[in-house]
């Protein structure tokens, strides 16, 4: 049967133009011209717009006229108003566009004319050179020759300029400053007749003129006028560059008006006098300053800058004539005392002066000083605490000079002349430290001080105690410095935040170097909180770094007497006693521990390190056979282990490996061992089994993953170590050590692009590890290695690995001093990391250093006694270098890194 197609189906119908329907008109194309025409579109559809062949000849016909604009294309459309809009915008373009040519073309026709005028101005004088021809050669002789105006016409407005500034101020311009204010009238007033001119007003008004002016001149007045601070600028005359002619002649200007304008003003004469100085202009400079001494005679200042002008025989008649001015004076006395040869004559100014000025403590502390005479001065200053006694230096100086007794006498007698000074009760306190000793007396006197210092309203701040104690401390004043700590230490301070506020202060102490002062501050404290660890901790750390072996004793013994159940300090106390040879105290210790801490596990633990460092190895065994059944932890257990192996009882070792794994099923020490005793026995496959047991039962202990990894590629199993090291990574994704052993497997294995892939990973997951980083350097060109290196030290805030990698890098470069500088950076910033150790003096050996450097890198790592590091954690831990001495395992570990 026949099927009528889809409508989508079926061919368009003739003269279908899309799109018509909606509006459009259709586009123009080469194919199809036509039916992009109105008039076509209107014989598609047969509307009324069709024309025939014989119209479309005269359409022709007509656009090939220009004029004619009818019948043009589109002429059959109605225009709307977007044509409208359209034709008015072009309007206003062309008439922009006229504008536009109009000005281009009246600036054209100007630039025209002016050249023009130009071109006939050498014409304009054309006669006048005519006229030139006519003059005769007489004539050409009589004229005068041309000399340099130049001098002259500069002369001339000097002169002028000088004039305008020195001319008086007209008084009709005076007048109208009596009205006040800050403006001045600029108006014309004429005076009416009969009227008469008030002198005295003027006269007054030109004060209040000349006073605003120079009010204005310091900005005291006038916000918008240019403020000068004379004073400042007499300070700043020192710093002056000499070489700036325009600052000096500036300066002279300023201060040739000021002194003008202030005769009357010191600072005025003083600071002209040292411009001049400055300009190497010294009889100006002397000039002006004996002008100030005129014009100010009763200033101190003018003659002291006289005296510095002038040689030392004419300073001594200016400090005389001064003198005569000013008999009070201190300085302008001191000075005299200054300028005269010898000690006598020295001695007789000074004796002068204090008959003038008998209050002055600066003038007897001078006369004082120039005799070497033990009783004379000490005589001296008895006259002295009488005249002055408010002078707290004399008063001082006196009780120095004096025996104990009589100076006791002279500070009693100072303590109720100076009610407020502090400093007197200090050295009456520090009087008795030297006369008895008695620090119990010390404290009684310093704390009746403080607290009559309060009573009278002068009690200083805690910070100026401390102070006082540090400077006792330099001065070796022991206990009138911890006198005066305990007296004082606790002033102002809350009860609650007594024990915080003591710890930020021997913090402080301590990084000041104060350690007198530090000891002071925890001993206080502690005798107000005995069981504070911290305190104690606190203290003990700054004894063992800073004190001697007895004060750090004596400090634990303390700490255990007041904390006996704070196991550390026990272990801390037996450690030192080991550590001076003396194992018998050691081993008291741990007995008065174990009686203190019955079943403790550090304790036992401790006794067991002790006979195992000094190689009683049978003695720990027992002991940790009584820990195991009374304290049996993983831990102990795991200690067994380890001593068993030491002696070689590894069937031993094993069968308490397998008692521990049965009660502690959890325990990642005991597994490890199992694997490394089969390892030691040369059972690989039973050392794979029981680090695969570790890991099923400890899936986040890291050291068991990568035990199990290596021994697979110890069997050439990189598969095996592949899959291992993924599922640790699974467990571990942070970790880096998983992630540098999954890189080095890679490298191992010669994927080194597998290797960079896994590197760039393992930075994006754990962007702060110096050990991937150290990696990332290492494997990054020689060329590139110093951009990379900056990345690192950012990323890893300055890790102590990227700092070591960083001065290998720089050693393989030849760069030894850098490389030198960051080796002693990377420990300075973790010293317990041993890695760090070991590259260091493998680079002084490589480097032939002195031996006496080697000796002392050999010498802090002892000190240091490091136990971190990749390679040096392993190296250590390894049953082979137990009991050894840390010097020859560090030796060897250099040659082995």
């Amino acid at each position: 049967m026949y099927k009528k197609p889809s409508f989508l189906d079926m061919p368009a119908p003739a003269g279908y133009v899309p799109g018509l329907g909606r509006g459009a008109t259709g586009f123009t194309t080469r194919s199809d011209i036509g039916p992009a025409r109105t008039d076509v579109a209107e014989q598609a559809f047969g509307g009324e717009g069709a024309k025939d062949e014989a119209d479309d000849t005269a359409e022709d016909e007509r656009f090939r006229d220009a004029e004619n604009e009818e019948g043009l294309l589109f002429t059959t459309a109605n225009p709307d108003a977007e044509d409208e809009e359209a034709d008015a915008i072009y309007d206003k373009i062309d008439q922009r566009m006229q504008e536009r040519r109009k000005r281009q073309r009246e600036e054209r026709e100007r630039e025209e004319r002016e050249e023009a005028r130009r071109s006939d101005l050498g014409n304009q004088f054309a006669e006048f050179k005519s006229e030139l021809s006519k003059v005769s050669w007489d004539e050409w002789d009589s004229l005068p020759e041309a000399g340099d105006m130049t001098r002259k016409n500069k002369r001339r407005r000097r002169e002028a300029r000088d004039e305008l500034l020195t001319s008086a101020v007209p008084d009709s311009l005076i007048a109208s400053r009596q009205s006040g204010g800050g403006g001045i009238d600029r108006s014309i007033d004429v005076q009416p007749e009969g009227a008469t001119t008030d002198f005295r007003a003027i006269s007054a008004t030109k004060g209040l003129l000349l006073d605003s002016s120079l009010t204005r001149i310091k900005g005291t007045s006038d916000t918008t006028a240019p403020k000068v601070d004379v004073q400042g600028y007499l300070t700043s005359l020192e710093s002056f560059d000499t070489s700036n002619f325009g600052d000096l002649q500036n300066a002279k200007s300023l201060f040739a008006s000021y002194t003008k304008s202030l005769p009357r003003d010191p600072r005025g004469w003083i600071g002209l006098a040292r411009v001049e100085a400055i300009d190497n202009q010294m009889g100006r400079a002397k000039a002006a300053i004996i002008k100030g001494c005129e014009n100010c005679p009763k200033d101190e200042d003018v003659w002291l800058q006289s005296i510095s002008l002038h040689t030392k025989s004419q300073a001594k008649s200016i400090v005389r004539e001064a003198l005569e001015y000013i008999p009070g004076s201190v300085k302008l006395w001191r000075e005299a005392a200054a300028l005269e040869d010898d000690t006598n004559s020295k001695v007789r100014v000074l004796e002068k002066a204090i008959q003038s000025n008998p209050a002055s403590d600066t003038l007897w502390k001078d006369l004082i000083n120039l005799h070497d005479d033990r009783e004379e001065a000490r005589a001296l200053l008895s006259k002295a605490v009488e005249l002055v006694p408010l002078a707290e230096d004399l008063w001082l100086s006196l009780a120095r000079l004096e025996d104990a007794k009589n100076a006791k006498k002279v500070l009693n007698r100072a303590r109720k002349a100076l009610r407020v000074s502090r400093a007197v009760w200090i050295a009456a306190a520090r009087l008795e430290e030297q006369s008895t000793g008695d620090a119990k007396v010390v404290e009684k006197l310093m704390k009746k001080g403080v607290q009559e210092l309060k009573q009278q309203g002068g009690l200083p701040e805690r910070s100026v105690w401390i102070e006082e104690a540090e400077k006792c401390e330099a001065e070796e004043a022991t206990l009138t410095c911890h006198a005066i700590i305990k007296a004082a230490i606790g002033q102002g301070i809350e009860e609650e935040d007594q024990k915080t506020v003591w710890l930020e202060d021997g913090s402080t102490e301590v990084a000041k170097e104060k350690y007198e002062t530090a000891r002071a501050i925890y001993t206080h404290a502690l005798d107000l909180y005995p069981s504070s660890n911290s305190l104690w901790l606190e203290l003990i750390k700054l004894e063992k770094d800073h004190g001697t072996d007895e004060a750090l004793w004596s400090v634990l013994e303390r700490a255990i007497a007041e904390c006996p159940t704070t196991e550390a300090f026990w272990i801390m106390l037996q450690k030192e006693k080991a550590r001076a040879g003396d194992l018998d105290a050691a081993r008291k210790v741990l007995s008065e521990a174990f009686k203190a801490n019955p079943n403790s596990e550090k304790i036992w633990l401790a006794a067991a390190e002790l006979e195992t460092e000094n190689d009683e190895l049978v003695r720990a065994s027992k002991l940790l056979a009584r820990a195991r059944s009374e304290a049996g932890t993983e831990t102990v257990w795991a200690k067994s282990v380890l001593v068993e192996r030491i002696r070689g009882n590894l069937e031993e070792a094993l069968r308490l490996v397998e008692e521990g794994t049965q009660l502690h099923k959890s325990a990642a020490k005991l597994y490890i061992q199992k694997g490394q005793i089969y390892e030691l026995k040369g059972d690989k496959q039973k050392a794979i089994e029981a680090y695969t047991a570790g890991t099923r039962q400890c899936r986040e202990f890291v050291p068991l993953w990568t035990s199990l990894a290596r021994m697979w590629i110890g069997e050439n199993m990189e598969i095996k170590a592949r899959s291992v090291l993924d599922q640790a990574a699974l467990v571990n994704d942070k970790n880096e050590t998983i992630w540098l052993e999954r890189v080095r497997l890679e490298k191992w294995s010669g994927n080194s692009s597998q290797a960079a892939t896994l590197l760039n990973r393992a930075l994006k997951e754990v962007p702060s590890s110096g050990l991937l980083w150290s990696e990332y350097i290492w494997d990054t060109p020689r060329l590139q290695r110093k951009k990379v290196l900056i990345q690192a030290v950012k990323a890893t805030d300055s890790d102590s690995y990227v700092i070591c990698t960083g001065a290998r890098h720089f050693w393989d470069i030849g760069k030894l001093q850098e490389a030198q500088s960051w080796f002693r950076k990377a420990i300075a910033k973790d010293n317990d990391n041993g890695d760090n150790w070991l590259h260091y003096y493998k680079y002084l050996l490589a480097t032939k250093a002195p031996q006496e450097e080697l000796d002392k890198v050999v010498k802090d790592f002892e000190t240091a006694s490091p136990s971190n590091g990749v390679f040096w954690s392993n190296f250590l831990m390894d049953v082979k270098n137990f009991n050894r001495s840390r010097t020859d395992l560090f030796v060897e570990a250099v040659k082995k890194l």
